[in-house]
């Protein structure tokens, strides 16, 4: 019976409004669940206290609130913690809360598995099962807020969307997600501390940029050299670099914010001097930053970490070119919540 009703967070406040007036109430009455479940978090209809009993029951008749899960948390020794979160369909993906002195980040999923095939990455390897539903990747950020307060004594402080999954290809979710976490009605959150992840879905970046999101944009480049890209992430034979160059330039006229570029960077295959040249030349097209990240293996060793010596001549060159760049030191390898290791290990009961 539950599975044909419908879930209630997929209406909008008019929707829930018009709901209401249809059985003979008041409009307001919508207003009041609204608030109950993105402000509040209610998981059921019996938590909503300002409802008679029969309102209630009327909601439950005709609705299910399809909260998720954490099934399992891992703490590691930093202070890293990674959620195994429950979907109502018994699938699971995973999320991290990545604490430091000043912050506390959520790196949250935006589908079960990736759309996408890049070699280097866990959760590549698992076939997308299906896109998350907007009230989903809230319920992720809601949950390690909590996290963020119970452990670590403050609010979450920023999102990242590089958990599962590529956000571009589930954006009308993400876009209504980040809607209701950065609206007052919601979580409040400032979207200027939202970053979207995508590795490189070049006409989605136009879209974003026509839409006029107020989030920060992140590219997985890993390489600027067009047969080596093509080979580390073969997907991107149908975003070649000169197209995902033109909208990222696109993005930059459109928006005025800088690009933060991801960059691992592997031994014998992007760790020579035409590497770091083709990164610096690409580089110079729009203001940006670049994240040198240190590589997590995932098993099977075709890919590994390059010489320390080389991320600093990777440093030292793009510095030279007044372009602003780190090394990332990854956090919570010991429980595989670190770049690139997300693949559900805990399975999909």
């Amino acid at each position: 019976m539950q599975q044909n009703k419908k879930d209630i967070r997929s209406l909008s406040k008019d929707d829930l409004r018009a709901f209401f007036v249809e059985n003979n109430d008041k409009a307001f009455r919508g207003n009041q669940v609204y608030e109950w479940l993105w402000n509040k978090g209610a998981h059921h209809f019996e938590d909503m206290t300002n409802l008679s009993k029969e309102t209630r029951q009327l909601l439950e008749n005709n609705f299910v609130i399809n909260h998720i899960k954490v099934d399992k948390m891992q703490h590691s020794n930093d202070g890293t913690i990674k959620n195994a979160v429950r979907l109502h369909d018994g699938l699971i993906v995973e999320s991290v809360l990545i604490p430091t002195e000043t912050r506390t980040t959520a790196c949250v999923s935006s589908q079960v598995g990736c759309s996408l095939d890049c070699n280097f990455c866990a959760t590549a390897r698992l076939k997308r099962m299906r896109n998350l539903a907007p009230d989903e990747i809230f319920d992720q950020v809601v949950a390690i807020d909590q996290e963020s307060r119970m452990y670590h004594n403050r609010p979450l402080s920023n999102i990242v969307f590089m958990g599962m999954g590529e956000p571009l290809m589930n954006y009308n979710n993400v876009m209504k997600a980040i809607d209701m976490i950065t609206s007052d009605e919601g979580l409040g959150m400032s979207a200027k501390r939202i970053t979207v992840s995508t590795s490189g879905v070049s006409k989605m970046i136009r879209k974003m940029a026509d839409d006029g999101v107020k989030f920060k944009l992140a590219v997985s480049l890993h390489s600027a050299i067009e047969e080596t890209r093509n080979k580390i992430m073969p997907f991107t034979k149908n975003f070649p670099l000169p197209e995902l160059r033109d909208a990222i330039v696109y993005w930059y006229h459109k928006t005025k914010s800088k690009v933060t570029y991801e960059y691992v960077v592997w031994k014998g295959i992007n760790d020579d001097e035409a590497a770091i040249k083709a990164l610096v030349k690409f580089c110079k097209h729009v203001p940006c930053k670049v994240n040198i990240i240190e590589y997590n293996p995932i098993d099977d060793g075709e890919f590994q970490q390059a010489d320390p010596k080389v991320i600093e001549q990777y440093i030292q060159e793009l510095s030279k070119a007044d372009i602003v760049a780190k090394v990332r030191h990854s956090r919570g390898k010991d429980i595989d919540a670190a770049c690139g290791q997300l693949a559900n290990k805990e399975g999909v009961a």
